[in-house]
């Protein structure tokens, strides 16, 4: 990293410039990545994940999304834990990051394959619509993108463990309404990613599909069954769309 900071890029600005105004365009948007990555730290510890096993989650899934599904299906006794679950469902969370990152491409030359696939691991949306915008006024570049991604990844790890060590002063979460932070993440989510009346179907399809799952089916399931209804409602809803 030191040597590559003295580097000038293709475009003439010296890599360090670009490490550092990626960081500084990151900074308001990675004010909420730490608020969100303290409570999830308080809720993980109110799960039953130890201080390492908060460490490493944060650290080589770096998704908030899943990792707050992660906890809704995890559970204190390792024999019950539905390992299958928990890696479907940050599957399919995370699936809009093939497209996401596919848009970067422009960025890397084709000899940078490996190093850019290796540098995907630490994009968030967050991060991506910052350097997306640059690219489209004709600044981004790849040191960009890793300034912003690395003080969100940095941020993200330490707040999650800084929520941890504070959750041991938090008996009940439900008093401070911690326990809806869950609900209130993916309502968000849900509002930052509506796109239209086309979205009603694959939504209202994984809210129903969820809901009667839950009633069914044992476990966490409903999970996984609503997401995969309502991506499976989208594509064939989409597939209509673009026959007509």
């Amino acid at each position: 990293m030191a040597w590559a900071m003295q580097t000038t890029l293709s475009n003439g600005t010296r890599f360090a410039d670009q490490f550092f105004a990626g960081a500084r365009a990151c900074i308001p948007v990675v004010l909420s990545v730490a608020a969100y990555g303290m409570v999830w730290g308080v809720l993980a510890r109110g799960a039953g994940l130890s201080q390492l096993e908060v460490l490493l989650m944060s650290g080589l899934v770096f998704a908030g999304s899943a990792q707050f599904v992660a906890l809704d299906l995890w559970t204190a006794t390792p024999a019950t834990l539905p390992i299958g679950p928990l890696i479907l469902a940050a599957l399919v969370i995370n699936l809009r990051y093939l497209l996401l990152t596919a848009t970067l491409r422009p960025l890397f030359r084709p000899d940078q394959t490996g190093r850019g696939a290796l540098m995907m691991g630490i994009v968030s949306d967050e991060t991506w619509a910052m350097t997306m915008l640059e690219m489209q006024q004709g600044r981004g570049t790849i040191a960009f993108l890793l300034g912003g991604g690395v003080l969100a990844y940095v941020c993200w790890l330490l707040t999650t463990l800084l929520g941890f060590m504070l959750g041991s002063a938090i008996a009940d979460p439900a008093t401070y309404g911690l326990d809806f932070a869950f609900t209130a993440t993916f309502l968000v989510l849900l509002l930052g990613m509506w796109k239209g009346k086309a979205d009603l179907l694959p939504w209202a399809v994984a809210a129903l599909s969820a809901t009667i799952a839950s009633h069914l089916v044992p476990g966490n399931w409903y999970v996984l069954i609503g997401g995969l209804a309502g991506s499976l409602a989208g594509a064939i809803a989409d597939s209509v769309r673009h026959v007509d």
